[in-house]
């Protein structure tokens, strides 16, 4: 069974959906998850200025308290999720940069991991996505060329592998991520529970039988 996954480093139910999905595969066996970039706000700036719930009630059309209750509610999600949140030190910026990394650590089977530790850095560590150091810093951790990978950063490198994802969404109708496509016929949307996602995938692979 293939999983395609669109996800963007910056989405909370992406991170928390990517735990779901990975807690109701435990125990299948043949199973393959590939992920593909998004973008949820492509406009956004290299690096924000301010508080994430400053950013929700300027660009969500929320209030601030608004904004601090859905932070609450993404935090608890996250934690009955096995994931530590702490929006209070999150950096948030454009993603272009990250996903091109991302897709240079795809074409050496490294992708899964790179979407793990950049979701892990912006959501739990703090750090800034769009950061050259930061970026190496993941980048080694996976196990990939430091040399190579600087060059991907400072250049506009894997840009069209990362568009060709993008468009691919679009035509399949994904207006919002997490979105999974399994066995290129069935889609999901959203970060569901792991008892849903289970109860799906059993489905689709008793109809394959």
């Amino acid at each position: 069974m293939k999983i395609d996954i669109w996800s963007d480093f910056v989405c909370p139910f992406c991170y928390i959906g990517k735990r779901h999905i990975e807690e109701a595969t435990k125990g299948m066996e043949d199973i393959t998850i590939e992920y593909h970039s998004f973008q949820l706000d492509p406009t956004a700036p290299e690096k924000y200025d301010g508080a994430m719930k400053e950013y929700f009630a300027e660009n969500k059309g929320m209030s601030a308290d608004q904004a601090e209750s859905m932070i609450q509610q993404v935090t608890s999600m996250a934690n009955n999720a096995g994931l530590d949140f702490h929006y209070e030190t999150v950096q948030h910026g454009n993603t272009v940069k990250p996903h091109r990394l991302f897709q240079y650590a795809k074409t050496l089977n490294k992708g899964n991991e790179f979407m793990e530790a950049a979701k892990e850095a912006y959501f739990i560590r703090g750090q800034w996505l769009n950061d050259n150091d930061t970026l190496l810093e993941l980048a080694e951790k996976i196990g990939l060329n430091k040399e190579k990978s600087a060059e991907v950063i400072e250049s506009a490198d894997y840009l069209d592998a990362m568009n060709e994802d993008i468009v691919t969404a679009q035509q399949i109708g994904v207006q919002g991520v997490p979105f999974f496509v399994i066995d290129g016929k069935y889609g999901i949307s959203g970060a569901q529970p792991v008892e849903s996602f289970k109860q799906i995938l059993t489905e689709i692979k008793t109809k394959a039988e």
